[in-house]
Parts: structure tokens; sequence; C-alpha cells
């Protein structure tokens, strides 16, 4: 699924009517069947519906939805910023089915005109829900005059409330840059508790917080759009999307050496627990076979975390580092037999005798290789040989920003300031694909295409995730040789989806008491099955970038 911009959605829009005859009309009606829906399957108690509306398109796709919560037997209220002699186009026509459907269903409709009025009308705001219709993808901000009062006024009668009503945006929190890839906006804006959006998602839709609990959905819908349409010079995708290679089942003649051997080489003197938690995320995750390569100290440990992992004792130092006797060719013959993937750098160390020892084996090796942790640090100080060991293989670094900094050379604010160049330019330039942790990972692959990671939680800001990941991605990557660029994507994917289930059901399992002050990295492992079942493009038609179904 592209990401677009603004000016990029107006064109899709544009084409879709003149190129391939869908009437502007239709896709508003689309998209108020989509809010209409979606607000009836994500508040199913909410009966009586207020929906704030702008005199513009976005005014229309609400005026329209409240027509149809309308027919559907639902208490709408509808209020209009502004004077509908001023509407045009598809809006005005949808005031105008408001209009005569009005009569025939119940509800009220309010037009506002002046600021004064609006506190005559806090009433209407005690419904089960509040659509926010007021602007969207194409206002540019700051809110102002009446939109503005109308954020002002509901954000004092909101504070009022002990238990106020969800509020769903309709394609954008009305007051939100769409354009936007920060955060937070630096505008003011309304609150929203689920966010609809349409065809495409936008940069704010999948690098802001635009809901007051990042646990809350945001979804896109889509309207009637052919891919065809849907065009962007971003070279934006959300990694999602990709999760799709992991839902068809598997063969029923299938066989272990069918989804690969992942080597998992780290666990230098007393660093056990990053490779346990590695290798046992990648035999969750589907790998046909999995072999821990890791210091004769710490084998006991790590092959105690499951009984279905294979264990590696790696020669070490006197010191007990890992040593680059590893690397004497009947030793690395033994130890690579059969490999599909190497999961490089977990409680691997960083002397000068692990780090001759990786640097060599990813010489060496021209195997599919996962590098995190204590391998990003040795390449980090070995930068002039990346280019050379990504050559002609498929090479994933799976950098947090400090990390990231030591690869570039730059500090980790300049990292976090300039992300989606950064990690472009790096992976175009090295050959790589570059997974750059943090709020909304980055997927950077090789030919300049980034997809954007929307799962995950703050919970996962503790030590172990790293290692989960690395082992999720190699096998991924041992399922899926061919199409290595998904395959990493769908492992970032399902790793924050994960830990997003496990926190949004607290109750449940071996995880009980879990949320993002609580939750340990393996939790939700516990949970990666229900991760694995869950369907980013539901079948009720909504790509979920953020959030899970009510009845999930």
């Amino acid at each position: 699924m592209k990401i677009l911009t603004a000016a990029e959605m107006q064109a899709c829009d544009r084409a879709t009517a003149e190129c391939f005859g869908v009437p502007s009309l239709r896709l508003m009606r689309n998209a108020a069947q989509a809010v209409a829906s979606f607000a009836q399957l994500q508040f199913p108690t909410a009966r009586r519906i207020t929906v704030l509306c702008g005199r513009g398109n976005n005014g229309g796709d609400g005026l329209m939805t409240a027509r149809l919560l309308m027919e559907g037997g639902f208490h709408v209220t509808v209020l209009l910023l502004g004077d509908p002699k001023d509407m045009r186009g598809d809006a005005a026509k949808a005031w105008e089915e408001l209009i005569a459907f009005h009569p025939l269903a119940g509800g009220s409709i309010h037009t506002i005109t002046s600021a004064e009025e609006l506190d005559s009308h806090s009433s209407v705001l005690a419904a089960g829900l509040i659509i926010d219709a007021v602007v969207g993808t194409g206002f540019q901000p700051p809110l102002r005059d009446l939109p503005l009062a109308a954020l002002e006024w509901l954000n004092a009668w909101l504070k009022s409330q002990p238990e106020p009503p969800p509020i769903l945006a309709v394609d954008l929190p009305s007051g939100w840059n769409s354009d936007s890839t920060d955060a937070t906006s630096s505008e003011p804006a309304f609150p929203a508790d689920a966010v609809v959006t349409f065809t495409a998602p936008k940069p704010a839709h999948v690098f802001g917080q635009l809901t007051r609990n990042i646990r809350q959905p945001i979804v896109v819908a889509p309207i009637g759009s052919p891919d065809e349409a849907i065009d962007s010079a971003l070279n934006l995708h959300w990694s999602g999307s990709s999760k799709t290679i992991t839902e068809a089942d598997r063969p029923a003649d299938s066989n272990k050496g069918m989804y690969g051997h992942v080597l998992v080489i780290g666990g230098s003197a007393g660093k056990s627990g990053a490779p346990a938690m590695a290798s046992l995320a990648a035999l969750r995750s589907g790998a046909g076979l999995v072999t821990a390569a890791v210091s004769p100290s710490v084998l006991p440990l790590v092959a105690a975390v499951a009984p279905e992992l294979m264990t590696q004792a790696l020669a070490v130092t006197p010191t007990g580092e890992l040593s680059p006797d590893n690397l004497a060719p009947e030793s690395l013959k033994a130890l690579l037999s059969k490999i599909t993937v190497l999961a490089i750098g977990p409680g691997l160390g960083t002397s000068s005798e692990a780090a001759e020892f990786v640097l060599g084996l990813l010489t060496q090796s021209r195997l599919p290789a996962v590098v995190d942790a204590d391998g990003l640090n040795i390449l980090s100080a070995n930068i002039a040989r990346l280019p050379g060991i990504a050559a002609s293989r498929t090479l994933v670094l799976t950098p947090h920003p400090g990390e990231m900094a030591r690869l570039t050379g730059l500090d980790t604010k300049q990292v976090q300031a300039d992300r989606i160049r950064i990690a472009r330019d790096f992976a175009t330039k090295n050959q790589v694909t570059l997974v750059l942790k943090g709020w909304r990972t980055l997927i950077a692959h090789p030919d300049g295409q980034i997809a954007i990671n929307t799962t995950g939680n703050p919970g996962m800001a503790k030590g172990g995730s790293g290692d989960l990941l690395t082992g999720m991605v190699a096998a991924l990557l041992a399922q899926h040789p061919k199409d290595p660029a998904r395959a990493v994507e769908a492992a970032v994917y399902l790793h924050g989806l994960a830990a997003d289930i496990t926190v949004a059901h607290p109750g449940i399992g071996p995880s009980i008491g879990a949320d993002q002050h609580t939750l340990l990295a393996t939790d939700s492992l516990s949970f990666l099955h229900r991760a694995f079942r869950f369907h980013s493009a539901s079948r009720s038609g909504y790509g979920w970038l953020q959030g899970l179904p009510a009845d999930f």
C-alpha cells in the first residue's frame, strides 16, 4: 500500500474520475459507507451519534455518513459549521440528500454560522460517538475562524465530562497536516479515538500519533480507485501489506527442510539471554530448523530455552571470547552445513577476536544474514568493509538510533531528525536492507523504497525486543528466500503486532497483567500465533495501520 501526499491523493481522485470513469460522487458515497460501517463495527454500543461537518468534501463525507446512519436506525445529530449556501459540488449534493431524507428518519440538523452559537448546542455532544468531518486531507493548517472555535468548544466540553464519548475522525483529525512526518501536530487539531481514511494513507497516518492512545485504530478503506490511479513519488509504502505472505496455508506434504535452517551466532560468556530469545523467536516464527552457535559456557542455558532448538559450541579464546579459530576451513564448513540464513550479533561481544570471527564469517559466506547488536558495533568499526560484505547477498541490518549513529558517524539527534533520508541513503549506498528501529520503524531497501511499520508500543522499549526481531527476520527470510523485501517487512510488522495484542489482552495466558510498563519481550511470543492469524487487510476491507478490531 503506497503512501501519498495530499497533492498525489487529489491527483488520484481526478484520475479515478477522468481516466477510469468512477464519478467523484460515487467515491464520496463509498467513503461514507466505509465510515458508517466502521462506526458500527468499532463502536457497537453507540446508538446516539453526533456528526460535526465542515462545508468542504470532508464535510460531505460526514453528511453522507450521517444519512446512512439515520437509515440504519441510529439517532443522529448533525452540526454543519457554516452556511450551506456556500457549499459546492459533491458536498452540496450530500447536503441536499440529507435534507431530503432527514424528515423520514428523525434526528436533528443544525447549522452554525458563528462561534457564539456553539455553546447553545453543547447538549448534542452528549452522544455515544462523535464523528469529526470538519476538514480533511486537502486542508492547509492552521485551523481558523469557526473550525478553530469549534475545536475550543469541543475541548472545553470534553474536559467537563467524567466519561466523554469517543471521537471518530473522517480522513484525518481536523487540523492535522496530512503531509507531516512529525509524531505530533504543531498546530491545534481535533482529538481522535479512531481514524478512517480512504484509498491510501498519507504521511500523517503512518508517522503521526493521530489518536489519543496509540492502541486506538487507524484504518484505510478502499473506495473505488483502481491501483493504476494510485501513484506516488515518495517511494514510501506500508509494511503491513507484506504480512499477506504469511497467510497462505502450508502444503499438506510440508517438511522442515522446506522452511529453512537459521543459524543464530552469539552468546559469549555471561550473555545467554540474547541468543536464546533470538533462537526461540525464529522457531516461533516458522523456521524449519534453528541452531544456536554459542560459547560453551552459555550453551546449556541457551539449549534449555526449547527442546526443539539445536546448539553448536563455538571455539573460544582462553579469556572466553569467540575465537577466529571458527574460521578454519573444516570448522566453518561444518558450522554452515545446510544453513540457509545467518542471524549474527545477539550476546556476541565486541572483542578483537570476536570481530575478526564475524568479519571473516560475513566475508567468506554469501548466505543471507541479519546483523544486530554487537554485530552492528563490529560493522560500525569496520564500515569501509560493508559494501564488500553486502555484495551478492541479502544483508539486513537492524540498528536502533544509537547504533545507526555509530554506523553513519552522526549523533543520535541527527539520525532522529532526518530518519527517512539517512535510512534511504545508507541502504542504497551500501546495498543493504536497513531496519531503523524506533517510533514508526523504517525498512529501507537497496532500491530506495522504504516501508513504514505502524505496529508496536512503548512497552517494547526493553532489553530483548531487538533479539526477538533478529530471530523473526531470519525466520521469515528462511521461509521466503525469493521475496526478501516482503519477508523483512512482514517480520517487523508481526513483531510489533504481537506486542500490541499482548497489551490489548492483559488477562490472557502467561502474560497476565502485562501492559506497557510490565511487558517483557518474551511475553509477546505467547501471542505471536494471534499476530500471524490477524489479517492486516481485514475481510471487511479495512487496512489496519494501527490498533485492533473491537471484536479481535
